[in-house]
C-alpha cells in the first residue's frame, strides 16, 4: 500500500543537547539581551529557528570530505573539486569562493556598482541591500503584487514584476542600471519561489537593456523543487535539470553556501564576464584570501562541492519542503495569520495581522518573535520594520528550519508554543528603540518594551 508518512531520509549518528530554561530565566535573559534575540547565548536557547544560514547538519559524506580537505594556500585539489561541482550545476565561468555569501555580495556591488546606480530585484535580503546601498547605489524591490499579500495563495510568490523592471530600467536609464538580482528562493517575501517561466521573461528584459541579471542563488535547490512540483513541463525533470536550466539564463550569481550549499561556513560569486572576474579576484586577494581559498580552510570547499549535490536530491528535498509545509498548516488550521502557501526552508507568521493593536512603528514583528522565545524557547527572527525600516513592505517572523536538525517532535513543541501565544496575543506589547546602527541595525539593535502611559 502507498505510505503517506513522510520520514527524514537520515539516520542520526551524532546528538547535541539542548538546555532548558524557565520562563523567568528567559525574562531575566531577554532584558539582558535588549529584548534582541540576535544577543541572546546560543546555550540559553531551545529550538533555535534564527536562520538556516550554516547551522544546518553535514552529512556522513561532507564529514569524510573534510578530512581530505587541500589546505594548501593556492593551487589546492579541494578547490578543483569545488569549481568542477558548481559549474556542474551553474555552468558560470569562472568560479570565486569566498568565506561567506556577504562577502561575494560585497565584493560584487563594489566591483560592478557605482553611487547613483539603481540594482533592481525581486526582493533584496538584508545583507544584499546592505551592500548595495553601501556604495551608494539604489536597491528596489519589484516583486509581484500577490507577493505582498501574506495570505494570498499563488504558487509562485517570488516573482518579479517583469513590467515593472522594464518601467525601471527605461525611466532611469540603462545606464544606470548595472545588473538585476533575482533571489531564488525569495527569502524576504516568505521564503516564496520563482518560476522557471518568470526566470525566462526576466532574462528576455535584461538582454533587450543589455543587462546582465544575477542570481542570488542561496536556496537555488529547494527553488528548483517547487517548480518540479508547481510548474506544468517540469514534473519529470530531476531538480538538478531544472536549476541547470534556471541558471542557463543568467551571467553569474552570488550565493551563501551556508544555504543549500549544505555546509557551515562559505560562499561563491561566479560571472561569465572575464574582465569583471578579474577585478573581482584582485579585491578579493585584498580582503579575502587566495582565489582558490577565499577566505576559507581547505577543507571548506570540499565539504560545499558535496553539499551542492546533495540539497538536490530528490527524497532530501521531498523531507524539506513537506516537513517546513507541516509547521505552517498545523498553525494556519488554527487561525494563525502566516505567509501562504508555507515557505521552503521556512514559515513565516505575519506579525501585522497576528497582532493588529501594534503599530507598525512599535516594532509588531520584534515583539511577536520576544513573546515566542519567552513562552518556549523558542528563536526566531524579524523581517520587517526593524530589519529593512522604511523599505519594509510587511512585519514577518520567520521561523526557519536548520537542515536536517530538528525532528517532527521538535516541530510539534513549536506548534504548541506558536498556538499558545496566539490564544494570548492580546496581552503583548510594543517596542522601542534605544540604539541602532547606520547599516543591518537589526544584528545590534538594542530594544525595549512600551509601558503603558497613565491615564491623564
Amino acid at each position: 500500500m502507498p505510505v503517506k508518512t513522510i520520514i527524514e531520509p537520515f539516520r542520526i549518528k551524532s546528538v547535541e543537547p539542548i538546555t532548558w530554561t524557565t520562563r523567568k530565566q528567559r525574562e531575566e535573559l531577554l532584558r539582558a539581551a535588549y529584548y534582541n534575540l540576535f544577543l541572546l547565548p546560543a546555550d540559553d536557547v531551545l529550538i533555535d529557528l534564527l536562520t538556516v544560514s550554516g547551522t544546518g547538519a553535514m552529512s556522513t559524506h561532507q564529514w569524510a570530505g573534510v578530512m581530505e580537505g587541500d589546505e594548501s594556500y593556492a593551487g589546492g585539489r579541494s578547490f578543483d573539486h569545488f569549481r568542477d561541482s558548481i559549474q556542474d550545476i551553474f555552468g558560470f565561468h569562472p568560479v570565486i569562493p569566498t568565506h561567506q555569501g556577504r562577502a561575494a555580495e560585497r565584493i560584487l556591488f563594489s566591483v560592478a556598482c557605482k553611487k547613483g546606480d539603481v540594482v533592481p530585484s525581486n526582493t533584496h535580503f538584508d545583507t544584499t541591500r546592505a551592500n548595495v546601498e553601501f556604495v551608494g547605489a539604489e536597491a528596489v524591490d519589484l516583486v509581484i503584487p500577490e507577493g505582498r499579500q501574506p495570505s494570498l495563495k499563488h504558487p509562485f510568490k517570488g516573482n518579479m514584476d517583469v513590467q515593472a523592471l522594464d518601467t525601471l530600467i527605461t525611466d532611469v536609464g540603462r545606464e544606470r542600471v548595472p545588473l538585476v538580482m533575482l533571489t531564488v528562493t525569495n527569502n524576504s517575501g516568505g521564503g516564496q519561489p520563482v518560476s522557471m517561466e518568470n526566470v525566462r521573461a526576466v532574462h528576455k528584459v535584461c538582454r533587450k537593456h543589455g543587462i546582465p541579471l544575477y542570481f542570488d542563488a542561496c536556496r537555488f535547490a529547494e527553488n528548483a523543487y517547487f517548480i518540479k512540483l508547481r510548474e506544468p513541463g517540469y514534473e519529470s525533470k530531476t531538480p538538478k535539470r531544472i536549476a541547470q536550466e534556471m541558471f542557463s539564463y543568467g551571467d553569474g550569481c552570488t550565493m551563501s553556501a551556508k544555504k543549500d550549499g549544505m555546509a557551515n561556513i562559505g560562499g561563491l560569486l561566479c560571472t561569465n564576464d572575464n574582465l569583471l572576474a578579474q577585478k573581482e579576484k584582485d579585491l578579493l586577494i585584498l580582503t579575502e584570501g587566495y582565489p582558490t581559498y577565499g577566505g576559507l580552510a581547505g577543507r571548506d570547499p570540499e565539504a560545499i562541492a558535496i553539499g551542492l549535490q546533495e540539497a538536490l536530491h530528490e527524497d532530501y528535498l521531498r523531507y524539506r519542503i513537506t516537513s517546513t509545509a507541516y509547521l505552517g498548516n498545523h498553525i494556519a488550521e488554527q487561525g494563525v495569520p502566516i505567509v501562504q502557501p508555507p515557505g521552503g526552508h521556512a514559515v513565516y507568521l505575519d506579525a501585522r495581522a497576528f497582532l493588529p493593536h501594534i503599530p507598525q512603528e512599535q516594532f509588531p514583528g520584534v515583539a511577536l518573535a520576544t513573546e515566542l522565545y519567552l513562552e518556549g524557547g523558542i528563536r526566531s527572527v524579524e523581517i520587517g520594520t526593524l530589519m529593512f525600516g522604511a523599505a519594509a513592505k510587511m512585519d514577518l517572523v520567520r521561523l526557519a528550519i536548520p537542515r536536517r536538525v530538528y525532528t517532527q517532535s521538535h516541530i510539534d513543541y513549536v506548534v504548541e508554543v506558536i498556538l499558545e501565544v496566539w490564544k494570548n496575543r492580546e496581552s503583548i506589547q510594543g517596542l522601542r528603540l534605544s540604539h541602532e546602527a547606520r547599516f543591518l541595525r537589526h544584528f545590534t539593535a538594542r530594544l525595549e518594551p512600551l509601558v503603558d502611559e497613565p491615564v491623564r
